[in-house]
């Protein structure tokens, strides 16, 4: 070993031996529309039962951070009623 090199961690050539990297979740293959004008119980319950791995409801006018997140579906609900709904 050199002065001043640490030594190596693995005896697999560089590249080699690391975990491979992540995909995400397909997402379902769903109509944002069919959401809108559902109760907001029955909304959750049809997109966890079509594949939606995380169900967000939220009130009109909500601030929310604009990360899109693989699996996930967006309510804004009024009056227990979904307004709107989107993808991420």
């Amino acid at each position: 070993m050199c002065p001043g090199r640490l030594p190596s961690l693995s005896a697999a050539p560089y590249g080699e031996g690391m975990a491979p990297i992540p995909s995400s979740p397909a997402q379902p293959d769903d109509s944002t529309e069919s959401y809108v004008g559902l109760d907001e119980t029955a909304a959750e319950r049809r997109a966890r039962s079509r594949g939606w791995t995380t169900v967000r409801s939220l009130p009109p006018g909500s601030i929310i951070t604009l990360e899109f997140v693989a699996g996930r579906i967006n309510f804004e609900v009024d009056d227990s009623t979904v307004t709107r709904c989107w993808v991420g």
